[in-house]
């Protein structure tokens, strides 16, 4: 699935194509996405300027004057700047077009969204509980300290829990547990507060690094500029089960942990 990384990429690849522009018309080629697409989105945007684009979590938010389209790119979809009059593939579900370009909205297995929010975008039911941005000023070390007091789930699936902060995936979960040498395992609240502030400085500084490298290459995720991401290449155990860790040459594990599959070093990560 993409995660906060590949959504980032997206919107920065997006945003430069399209910002400012007038929203002509949207083309539903197959409305029956995860949620529907409603049937009058065309009429609520046609003619409006498009003020901005951002994301929230792993949404992607299209701002107008009197509201937002709202995109979610499912287990395996993608956004990407095409020509508007260039033919269709058989996945592509769903066109909003801006003039002579158009935002296309592939998605294989249909889990995506593009639904709209009247007025503020955050307020609809899919954001309104989300938690924390990892990339915001919020998140700190003593932030995600005091998130996790008293939490005895296991600190992976306790740092991938969207109400406490959003888009920290499976992959990136991993990542950052390495990075911060800290057990998929431990019980959340018994990590103590140093070592939550390297992991707090593991999970930005790995999104960072995704990011940079335009987000990992997830079955047939691309970027909005149709480029793939390479930070697959870097993982330090995500995937690699059974080679050596980069840092210690002990063979990487794999455990499940909230019924994901979680790689961790033995040696290099503690309890």
């Amino acid at each position: 699935m993409p995660e906060l990384p590949e959504v980032e990429t997206t919107c920065r690849g997006i945003r430069p194509a399209i910002d400012g522009r007038i929203m002509t018309g949207v083309r539903v080629r197959n409305g029956r996405l995860r949620v529907p697409v409603p049937p009058d989105l065309g009429e609520r945007v046609a003619g409006a300027p498009l003020q901005g684009v951002r994301r929230r979590a792993k949404y992607l938010l299209l701002d107008f004057p009197a509201g937002s389209v709202i995109v979610h790119l499912g287990m395996s979809g993608s956004l990407r700047v095409v020509d508007a009059d260039q033919p269709p593939g058989v996945h592509d579900h769903v066109d909003l077009v801006f003039g002579d370009r158009a935002l296309r909205l592939r998605d294989p297995r249909r889990f995506g969204l593009v639904v709209w929010q009247p007025g503020d975008a955050l307020a609809h039911p899919l954001l309104a509980r989300l938690g924390v941005e990892p990339l915001g000023e919020e998140f700190s070390g003593p932030w995600l300290h005091r998130a996790f007091k008293g939490v005895r789930a296991p600190i992976k699936q306790a740092l991938m829990d969207g109400h406490r902060l959003v888009g920290v995936g499976n992959i990136y979960a991993s990542e950052s547990l390495f990075r911060a040498g800290i057990h998929p395992l431990a019980p959340a609240g018994s990590v103590g507060p140093r070592r939550v502030g390297r992991l707090a400085e593991a999970v930005r500084g790995t999104l960072l690094a995704a990011i940079a490298a335009g987000g990992s290459t997830l079955r047939d995720f691309v970027g909005g500029d149709g480029k793939k991401g390479y930070f697959q290449q870097e993982y330090f155990v995500y995937g690699r089960e059974g080679l050596p860790c980069r840092v210690c040459g002990t063979s990487v594990q794999r455990v499940v942990c909230g019924q994901r599959s979680t790689f961790f070093c033995p040696r290099c990560q503690r309890m």
